[in-house]
């Protein structure tokens, strides 16, 4: 297949982009920047010059390809919704360009945009939050404005995808902690955030593509909840500065934007996930990336 791919040099793009073309696949990739198109020349994909605010772009590309693999999102959170709302349209610029074909059409959210039950592990099964609530919840509003018309899109949530060099949310938090001369945690620690390799994301993401099923949502969980006490703890040793406790009310004044979501406890499943894809994660857990980590090189 010839996939066009937004966010293409970025943390899991490149990532996904590799594992594409080491498939067999060619790339198409989104380029915003003139370093970025150089990184996937160089990775041997195709560059396609746009950004997320530029539709017709988006909508070019989407056209000249097999399908589509939307990663790309504007991570400036003092604009969080500005930005919710950009994906929003992205989406529907890519869904357009690939209105009456079969082309498959993957999205990205997250597993903590499931409005799953307190107490349990949010599934597959479980729709996607409001954007009224949370405005991250338009991804997956989008995706199923483009389905009702007979787009083929599916969803991959994604966890706190990580290597040794980044680590999702927790990268903030390890930077938070530089800043402070703290490593900090909310309330008794205890929630927990899933967690995955980058590897093991990129060949789900392949994998999905390839099954091209329509609706279907995906969880690139391969720890299903990893303590914050623990993250915050490794983080400590890594900074080497004190590990310390904070109470819920005052996690905004100490993570800045991060305190949104400091605090919160969103165990994932990937059960049905690695059933329907045949995905068996086999990268190293978020902790032991963590330890590997070169604190002081960052």
């Amino acid at each position: 297949m010839r996939v066009f791919v937004t966010g293409a040099a970025g943390f899991i793009g490149s990532a996904v982009v590799r594992e594409l073309i080491e498939s067999g696949h060619q790339v198409l990739g989104l380029a915003r920047s003139d370093a970025n198109a150089k990184s996937l020349a160089a990775a041997g994909a195709e560059v396609h010059r746009g950004d997320l605010t530029d539709l017709e772009s988006l909508r070019k590309g989407a056209a000249k390809t097999d399908g589509v693999i939307h990663l790309a999102f504007i991570h400036d959170f003092s604009k969080f919704k500005e930005n919710c709302e950009i994906d929003r349209r992205a989406i529907e610029a890519l869904g357009y360009a690939l209105e009456g074909s079969e082309r498959p059409l993957l999205v990205t959210s997250g597993v903590g945009m499931a409005n799953g039950a307190p107490g349990r592990h949010v599934t597959e099964e479980d729709a996607a939050v409001s954007s009224t609530v949370i405005p991250r919840g338009a991804t997956e509003e989008a995706a199923d404005l483009v389905a009702a018309k007979g787009v083929r899109v599916s969803v991959v949530r994604l966890p706190q995808v990580h290597d040794t060099i980044k680590q999702g949310l927790v990268s903030y938090a390890i930077a938070v902690a530089r800043e402070k001369g703290v490593s900090a945690y909310v309330g008794d620690g205890r929630n927990r955030w899933p967690a995955a390799h980058v590897l093991d994301t990129a060949r789900l993401y392949r994998l999905a593509l390839e099954k091209r099923e329509a609706g279907a949502r995906y969880h690139a969980v391969a720890e299903e909840g990893v303590a914050l006490r623990d993250i915050a703890e490794v983080i400590g040793r890594g900074l080497k500065v004190p590990v310390v406790a904070i109470p819920p009310e005052e996690a905004t004044a100490h993570f800045g934007w991060l305190g949104m979501f400091a605090g919160h406890d969103v165990p994932a499943s990937s059960v049905q996930t690695k059933k329907r894809l045949a995905w068996h994660p086999t990268g190293p857990g978020l902790i032991t990336d963590l330890e590997q980590m070169r604190y002081f090189e960052a």
